[in-house]
Protein backbone atom coordinates (compact mmCIF):
# COMPACT_ATOMS: atom_id res chain seq x y z
CA UNK A 1 0.00 0.00 0.00
CA UNK A 2 1.50 3.50 -1.13
CA UNK A 3 2.32 5.77 2.08
CA UNK A 4 1.79 9.41 1.89
CA UNK A 5 4.15 11.74 2.52
CA UNK A 6 3.95 15.76 2.79
CA UNK A 7 7.34 17.62 3.05
CA UNK A 8 6.73 21.14 3.78
CA UNK A 9 9.63 23.20 2.90
CA UNK A 10 9.99 26.75 1.56
CA UNK A 11 13.19 25.77 0.01
CA UNK A 12 12.39 24.38 -3.55
CA UNK A 13 16.01 22.78 -3.72
CA UNK A 14 15.07 20.62 -0.52
CA UNK A 15 11.41 19.22 -1.66
CA UNK A 16 13.28 18.26 -5.10
CA UNK A 17 15.95 16.39 -3.46
CA UNK A 18 13.42 14.64 -0.95
CA UNK A 19 11.07 13.79 -3.93
CA UNK A 20 13.84 12.27 -6.09
CA UNK A 21 14.97 10.67 -2.75
CA UNK A 22 11.93 8.96 -2.17
CA UNK A 23 9.28 8.83 -4.79
CA UNK A 24 8.77 5.27 -5.56
CA UNK A 25 5.82 3.08 -5.81
CA UNK A 26 5.87 2.76 -2.34
CA UNK A 27 5.65 6.42 -1.44
CA UNK A 28 3.29 9.57 -2.54
CA UNK A 29 5.08 12.81 -2.22
CA UNK A 30 3.24 15.76 -1.56
CA UNK A 31 4.72 19.33 -1.33
CA UNK A 32 4.17 22.64 0.56
CA UNK A 33 6.32 25.58 0.42
CA UNK A 34 4.66 27.28 3.89
CA UNK A 35 3.43 25.89 6.93
CA UNK A 36 -0.62 27.45 6.06
CA UNK A 37 -0.38 25.40 2.56
CA UNK A 38 1.26 22.64 5.00
CA UNK A 39 -2.03 22.74 7.40
CA UNK A 40 -4.53 22.59 4.44
CA UNK A 41 -2.75 20.32 1.98
CA UNK A 42 -2.46 17.50 4.98
CA UNK A 43 -6.76 18.04 5.23
CA UNK A 44 -6.57 16.92 2.03
CA UNK A 45 -3.91 14.36 1.60
CA UNK A 46 -3.91 13.10 4.94
CA UNK A 47 -0.50 12.04 5.16
CA UNK A 48 1.04 9.16 6.57
CA UNK A 49 4.19 11.18 7.50
CA UNK A 50 5.31 14.72 7.82
CA UNK A 51 8.79 16.59 6.79
CA UNK A 52 8.79 19.99 7.91
CA UNK A 53 11.13 22.90 7.80
CA UNK A 54 11.56 24.56 11.18
CA UNK A 55 11.88 27.95 9.11
CA UNK A 56 8.92 28.87 6.78
CA UNK A 57 6.96 31.81 5.91
CA UNK A 58 3.76 32.32 8.28
CA UNK A 59 3.93 29.06 10.34
CA UNK A 60 6.81 27.65 11.14
CA UNK A 61 7.63 23.74 11.32
CA UNK A 62 7.04 24.15 15.36
CA UNK A 63 3.69 25.56 14.54
CA UNK A 64 2.69 23.41 12.31
CA UNK A 65 3.54 20.62 14.36
CA UNK A 66 1.42 22.26 17.33
CA UNK A 67 -1.51 22.50 15.14
CA UNK A 68 -1.51 18.92 13.77
CA UNK A 69 -1.17 17.50 17.22
CA UNK A 70 -3.97 19.35 18.30
CA UNK A 71 -5.96 17.32 15.44
CA UNK A 72 -7.21 14.21 16.75
CA UNK A 73 -6.79 12.99 12.87
CA UNK A 74 -3.00 13.99 13.44
CA UNK A 75 -1.88 13.07 16.74
CA UNK A 76 -0.12 10.04 16.34
CA UNK A 77 1.28 10.66 12.64
CA UNK A 78 5.16 10.64 12.66
CA UNK A 79 6.70 13.73 12.29
CA UNK A 80 10.48 14.57 11.20
CA UNK A 81 11.78 18.04 11.40
CA UNK A 82 14.26 18.56 8.45
CA UNK A 83 16.46 21.90 9.72
CA UNK A 84 19.27 23.32 10.15
CA UNK A 85 18.17 24.82 13.58
CA UNK A 86 20.46 22.27 15.62
CA UNK A 87 20.84 23.77 19.10
CA UNK A 88 19.50 22.17 21.80
CA UNK A 89 17.12 24.29 22.80
CA UNK A 90 15.92 24.10 19.13
CA UNK A 91 15.68 20.20 19.57
CA UNK A 92 13.86 20.69 22.69
CA UNK A 93 11.50 23.20 21.80
CA UNK A 94 10.57 20.49 19.00
CA UNK A 95 10.15 17.40 21.11
CA UNK A 96 8.18 19.56 23.16
CA UNK A 97 5.79 20.52 20.30
CA UNK A 98 5.55 16.94 19.41
CA UNK A 99 8.78 16.30 16.60
CA UNK A 100 9.08 12.77 16.89
CA UNK A 101 12.92 12.93 14.53
CA UNK A 102 15.04 15.59 13.63
CA UNK A 103 16.78 15.26 10.63
CA UNK A 104 19.78 18.60 10.40
CA UNK A 105 20.32 19.97 7.34
CA UNK A 106 22.38 19.40 5.14
CA UNK A 107 21.46 15.20 5.46
CA UNK A 108 22.56 12.99 3.66
CA UNK A 109 19.48 11.53 1.00
CA UNK A 110 20.54 8.18 2.36
CA UNK A 111 19.88 8.67 6.14
CA UNK A 112 16.78 10.23 5.07
CA UNK A 113 15.58 7.45 3.31
CA UNK A 114 16.29 5.03 5.97
CA UNK A 115 14.45 6.92 8.86
CA UNK A 116 11.56 7.48 6.40
CA UNK A 117 11.43 3.64 5.62
CA UNK A 118 11.98 2.86 9.56
CA UNK A 119 9.48 4.82 10.90
CA UNK A 120 6.33 3.69 8.12
CA UNK A 121 7.25 0.14 8.61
Amino acid sequence: MTKVILIADDEPQLRLLVRITLEDDDYAIYEAEDGQQALELAEKVSPDLFLLDNMMPGYSGIEVCQRLRMNPKFIHHPIIMLTAKSQQHDIAAGKTAGVDHYLIKPFSPLELMHLVEAVLS
